[in-house]
C-alpha cells in the first residue's frame, strides 16, 4: 500500500477504526494512552544493526512522505507514528507501520 498525501484534509480515525487496523499489525504495535500515536519498540544485537534499521525506516518515510518519530540507542529503536496535521491517527500511520515491519 501507499500513503495518501495528507495535509489536514482528512479526518482522524475513530477509536474503533484504530483498533481494527491495529489488529492487522504485529502484536508488538500498540496505541499510547491517549490513542493518538501508534508505537513499537524493536531490539537489535548491536549499534550497527540498530542504525541500519533506523536508516531503512527513514528511507521508507521519505518514500511515503510520512515521517515517524524515532528514538534509538545502542540496541533498540522505538518507532512512533501519528498524523500531525490531524492530531491523531490515519490510515497512513498503519500503512507505514506495516511497511516498517517488512524490514524485520
Amino acid at each position: 500500500s501507499q500513503c495518501v498525501p495528507c495535509e489536514g484534509g482528512v479526518d482522524k480515525n475513530s477509536k474503533q477504526t484504530n483498533l481494527i487496523l491495529l489488529a492487522n499489525l504485529h502484536e508488538d504495535w500498540s496505541l499510547n494512552k491517549s490513542e493518538d500515536k501508534l508505537q513499537r519498540q524493536y531490539r537489535f544485537k548491536n549499534f550497527a544493526k540498530t542504525m541500519f534499521f533506523v536508516n531503512a525506516v527513514a528511507h521508507i518515510a521519505d518514500q511515503q512522505f510520512h515521517h515517524p518519530d524515532i528514538k534509538f540507542g545502542y540496541n533498540y529503536c522505538t518507532v512512533e507514528y501519528s498524523t500531525h496535521s490531524v492530531d491523531g491517527l490515519t490510515a497512513n500511520d498503519f500503512i507505514c507501520a506495516a511497511l516498517v515491519d517488512k524490514l524485520i
